[in-house]
C-alpha cells in the first residue's frame, strides 16, 4: 500500500435525473482525495451516503492513513485482502517449494491439508474427508499440481473449501489457534496420532502462521508458546534397542542365510553393514558411489560423502521421478563428509563390489528389479527376517534392533563408548553437536554409569 495522511473529504454530490427525466440509480455520491487523487462512491439514498461520508471522516479523525490508489482507509484495505488459511497455505508452499528437498515438499502438504480442512465457517455442505483431503493433497496445495482435470465430486469439494475456508486474522484469538493446534494432533482416520508425528505438523504449523507475521496477516505468532495437551514424547534413542558388538555381528551373519532362498538377501549384506560400521543413513548407503570409497587392501579405509538419495512422491519432485539425489542431511550444498572405516568394513564392501559390481552411475547398491536404489520396504521387510534368526525369542519380542535405522544409532554409540568426543562423533554421523548430545542424551548416561562403576571399581581397589 502507499498510504497518506493527506485526505480531503468533500459535500455531498446529488444527481440530477438525466435528459429525459429519469432517475439516475445511484444519484448520491460520497467524493474524497488522496494525496490530490479523486475518489468517489454512489448510493441509491442519501441516507447511506451520509453515513459513509461519515465513516470516512471518523477514519480522518483516527489518524488513520489513507491507500492513495484504491482511496481506502488502511484497515479497509487490509479487511478487503485478507487472507483465507487455504491461500496461505497456499501461498506458503509456493514460496518454499523451489528450495524444500522433496520430501519436505510432502510434509507440509500433507501437514496443512488438515488445519486447512479444520478451519472452515461451516460445515454445511461439507464434501467426505477422504474427497477433501485428496483435492487439498493433489490439487490445492502442491505447487506443481494445481492445473490437473477435476473429477464433479473434486470440482464441488475444491468449490466449498475455497469459499468456507476462515480468515487468518481469526487466529488471532489464542482459543481459535488452540482449536487449531489440537486438531493436527489426529489422523484422517479419527486416531490419536504419533506423538513424534503431532510434534512435525506443530512445527509446520508454526512456520506457517510465522509467514502470516511476514505478510501482515498476524501481528504475532499465535502458536508460540502455547501449550497443547499431547503429549510430547521424545526424540532420543531407546538405549533398549542399541546393539552391542556382538549382537551386531551376529545380525549382519544372519542377513546371508535369512531368505527362503540361499543368498536372497546377500545384496543387503553390505547395505546393513555399512548403516552398522559407518553409521549412514539409508538415503547416504542408496547413493553410495565406488568413487565414494577408499579400500585398501588392509587397514582402515574411508568414505567420502557427498550426495543421499531421497525417495518421495513424484508429485513433490521436480523431475516427477519417485528418486531424487540431494545434499546430505544438515549439510551445506557441495559439502563432503568423510567417514573413516574399519578394516572389516572395507572387506565387506570389496566383497560386495567383486560379487555385485557397481550400476551404470557407480553405485554399489540397487533393487533387484529396477536396479534403482533399494526401497525402504524392502530392506525394513529384511531386516525383520534378520531379526527373527539372530535374536532370541525374548530379544525379537524386545525394543532391541527393532528397526535398520539402530544399525546408525548403534554405530554411533560405539563411538561414544569408545571415547571419541562427541564433537568428531556428529562430524562422522553427520549431526550438529547439539542435536547428537539430545538424541543419544540416554545412551550417554547410560555409558556414564558404566564409568561412574570403572571409578568405583578403581577407589575400591577393585581394578
Amino acid at each position: 500500500m502507499n498510504l497518506t495522511y493527506k485526505v480531503s473529504i468533500y459535500a455531498l454530490k446529488v444527481l440530477k435525473p438525466d435528459a429525459n427525466g429519469k432517475v439516475r440509480p445511484k444519484p448520491y455520491g460520497v467524493r474524497w482525495a488522496t494525496a490530490g487523487k479523486q475518489h468517489s462512491e454512489w448510493y441509491k439514498s442519501k441516507a447511506l451516503a451520509d453515513n459513509r461520508r461519515s465513516d470516512l471522516k471518523q477514519f480522518v479523525r483516527k489518524g488513520e492513513a489513507f491507500d492513495i490508489t484504491s482511496g481506502l482507509p488502511e484497515s479497509e484495505v487490509k479487511k478487503q485482502s485478507a487472507r483465507s488459511l487455504l491461500k496461505l497455505a497456499q501461498e506458503f508452499i509456493s514460496e518454499s517449494w523451489e528450495e524444500a528437498a522433496p520430501n519436505t515438499r510432502k510434509r507440509y502438504v500433507d501437514t496443512l491439508a488438515i488445519p486447512v480442512a479444520a478451519f472452515v465457517g461451516s460445515q454445511k455442505g461439507a464434501p467426505p474427508a477422504r474427497v477433501l483431503r485428496r483435492v487439498l493433497t493433489t490439487y490445492l496445495l502442491p505447487d506443481n499440481t494445481r492445473n490437473r482435470p477435476l473429477t464433479e465430486t473434486e470440482q464441488d469439494a475444491v468449490g466449498w473449501i475455497e469459499a468456507n475456508s476462515r480468515l487468518v486474522r481469526e487466529l488471532a484469538d489464542k482459543i481459535e489457534a488452540g482449536r487449531l493446534l489440537r486438531s493436527l494432533g489426529r489422523n484422517l482416520n479419527g486416531k490419536v496420532a504419533a506423538a513424534w508425528t503431532t510434534r512435525t505438523r506443530r512445527g509446520v504449523l508454526h512456520h506457517l502462521l510465522g509467514f502470516a507475521v511476514d505478510v501482515g496477516e498476524l501481528d504475532a505468532n499465535p502458536v508460540t508458546g502455547l501449550k497443547s495437551s499431547v503429549q510430547r514424547g521424545t526424540s532420543e534413542v531407546d538405549p533398549r534397542s542399541v546393539v552391542n558388538p556382538a549382537q551386531g555381528r551376529q545380525c549382519l551373519a544372519a542377513v546371508t542365510y535369512a531368505g527362503t532362498t540361499t543368498g536372497q538377501y546377500d545384496y543387503l549384506y553390505g547395505f546393513f553393514a555399512t548403516m552398522y560400521y559407518a553409521a549412514l543413513r539409508p538415503c547416504e548407503v542408496n547413493r553410495l558411489r565406488e568413487a565414494d570409497c577408499k579400500l585398501p587392501e588392509t587397514g582402515w579405509g574411508e568414505l567420502i560423502l557427498e550426495k543421499s538419495a531421497s525417495r518421495a512422491n513424484g508429485r513433490c519432485t521436480d523431475s516427477g521421478e519417485l528418486w531424487e539425489t540431494r545434499s546430505l542431511k544438515r549439510q551445506a550444498e557441495g559439502a563432503v563428509r568423510p567417514v573413516p572405516i574399519p578394516p572389516v568394513l572395507v572387506a565387506i564392501l570389496r566383497w560386495h563390489l567383486e560379487t555385485f559390481g557397481t550400476t551404470s552411475d557407480g553405485r554399489l547398491f540397487r533393487g533387484t528389479i529396477s536396479g534403482g536404489p533399494i526401497n525402504a520396504t524392502v530392506y525394513t521387510h529384511a531386516w525383520g527376517r534378520v531379526r527373527e534368526l539372530a535374536l532370541s525369542p525374548e530379544q525379537f519380542e524386545s525394543p532391541l534392533a527393532d528397526t535398520p535405522y539402530s544399525l546408525r544409532h548403534a554405530a554411533v554409540s560405539t563411538w561414544l563408548a569408545a571415547g571419541l568426543p562427541p564433537a568428531e562423533v556428529a562430524v562422522r554421523a553427520g549431526h550438529t553437536v547439539d542435536v547428537l548430545l539430545k538424541v543419544y542424551a540416554k545412551v550417554l548416561d547410560g555409558q556414564r554409569e558404566k564409568s561412574n562403576q570403572k571409578i568405583d571399581a578403581v577407589l575400591n581397589g577393585d581394578a
